[in-house]
């Protein structure tokens, strides 16, 4: 395995592990977002420029989502 692929692994583990941890608090929202911009960057890295994208995509849904949790949480 290269380096490469290392960090992909990696990389796309902590997103998901983050993303099934999301309902437990609002940070793991954020983690998730930040685990979508390391996949997204994983996908330019191997040239998989569609998979990148899609994860920049992923990423944004996911910080409208933790903004819209600390709203809702604010107003309660």
């Amino acid at each position: 395995m290269n380096a490469i692929t290392v960090f992909g692994v990696l990389a796309l583990t902590f997103m998901m592990a983050m993303y099934s941890l999301e309902g437990r608090h609002r940070r793991f929202t954020l983690a998730f977002a930040f685990g979508c911009l390391l996949s997204s960057a994983y996908g330019f890295l191997i040239g998989a420029w569609p998979f990148g994208v899609v994860e920049i995509i992923w990423c944004a849904v996911a910080l409208r989502k933790f903004q819209s949790r600390r709203i809702n949480q604010a107003s309660n």
